[in-house]
């Protein structure tokens, strides 16, 4: 069955219509990436830390549950570089169950880590995120607080509107800038509406 998902890929791959060709591209390649999974799993176990980080990436592309627990368990890892790939991979994937897992590496202790905590939870667009975003915009690390105002406009909650409305006459002018887009994104109709 796989061997004629591939061959149909293939041929596509001629296809007079560049929007074909390049869609059956990255088609054969979650495909291909799919076959692979059990080798890439190998390599996240006992690999060396650069062919980690880039097994974690490539699991983005795999659209299979098993993903899920080495990425999950990826962020136990000592090592912060992997815990930011498995952390921006799971915010790509946008997958509920990682939610409380994310939430977590807000406190994480390498700043590089929340900050891309922040970024991931800002691609669910879950509403529930404001609370835990918003308290963490006592932050003096400038690059966290930015993350995380631009979390909440992807969010758009209407309810996030009073904490940015702080931060329009930050010292900092990234702060500020950030602020600023961000209320430009927050909904105006959503008192009390269902979770995006």
């Amino acid at each position: 069955m796989l061997e004629i998902r591939r061959q149909a890929l293939r041929g596509a791959l001629c296809d007079e219509d560049e929007g074909i060709r390049q869609a059956a591209a990255e088609a054969l390649e979650r495909l291909e990436a799919v076959q692979s999974l059990d080798d890439i799993l190998q390599i996240l176990k006992s690999g060396n830390r650069g062919l980690q980080v880039r097994a974690i990436f490539a699991l983005e592309k795999v659209q299979s549950a098993r993903v899920y627990a080495p990425l999950l368990a990826a962020l136990k890892v000592a090592d912060a570089d992997i815990r930011c790939a498995a952390i921006q991979v799971l915010g790509e994937k946008k997958h509920a169950k990682a939610l409380e897992y994310l939430v977590r590496h807000l406190k994480d202790p390498n700043p590089a880590v929340r900050v891309h905590a922040a970024c991931a939870l800002g691609n669910f667009t879950d509403r529930r995120l404001v609370p835990y975003l918003v308290a963490e915009l006592d932050c003096n690390d400038e690059e966290f607080v930015v993350s995380v105002l631009e979390a909440l406009g992807r969010i758009g909650a209407a309810e996030a509107e009073g904490a940015v409305l702080s931060f329009i006459q930050d010292d900092r002018l990234r702060v500020r800038l950030a602020a600023i887009k961000t209320l430009g994104c927050l909904r105006i109709d959503d008192p009390a509406g269902p979770s995006a």
